[in-house]
């Protein structure tokens, strides 16, 4: 009798041991399941990476100057002012090819020949040198007559490029230079060999 018991309570625990087995296989088999899609739902939402190369681009600067130009009548010079975009031009390159370009406003007129090139601006100690093409003073042809108007011509384009540039505060005196040399005059009466302060006579 003892010996059917003992077989029966043997087989009792094996039924419990294979239960239990049987459960917690169940449960692990739940948590992988669930684990692989949680994984796959993360992986989906996840935002996608930028590239750090994609740098923003540099606007290209924008400045507000003043360039002259003579009156109708050929005595006093005017301001105009223009925003001008540098692009990695220096502000007194900018400022130059602005009044080359020549002016379109009312009540004033253009002094420097159209066919004129810059060719260089540094700015140096306080001192602008700037640089021209010799057709700066191709219409310059002096002579006895009209040589007042020439005079007063010839005034009025220096005063241009000398106001132009002092309009920066840095800069208090230029220097033009023709074909990158010195020049005496603009076909006499004014002298262009050494630097020249603000014209501040000339201004309306």
């Amino acid at each position: 009798m003892k010996k059917y018991v003992r077989y029966a309570m043997l087989g009792l625990a094996i039924f419990a041991l294979a239960l239990l087995a049987g459960c917690g296989s169940e449960t692990a088999g739940k948590g992988t399941a669930d684990g692989s899609s949680s994984s796959a739902i993360q992986a989906e939402s996840a935002p996608a990476a930028t590239s750090s190369s994609q740098g923003t681009e540099k606007k290209p600067q924008k400045l507000t100057i003043k360039v002259y130009y003579p009156d109708e009548q050929g005595m006093k010079l005017i301001a105009d002012k223009r925003t001008v975009t540098l692009d990695g031009q220096e502000k007194y390159t900018a400022a130059m090819e602005s009044l080359l370009e020549g002016t379109k406003e009312k009540g004033q007129t253009n002094i420097i020949p159209k066919q004129t090139k810059l060719r260089s601006v540094k700015v140096e100690n306080g001192t602008a040198t700037v640089d021209f093409t010799g057709d700066l003073r191709k219409d310059f042809v002096g002579g006895s007559t009209g040589e007042t108007l020439f005079r007063s011509l010839r005034l009025m384009l220096v005063g241009s490029v000398v106001d132009t540039l002092t309009e920066f505060p840095e800069v208090k005196k230029v220097q033009i230079l023709i074909d990158g040399k010195k020049v005496e005059s603009l076909s006499g009466h004014m002298d262009l060999s050494q630097p020249m302060g603000r014209m501040a006579d000339l201004l309306k």
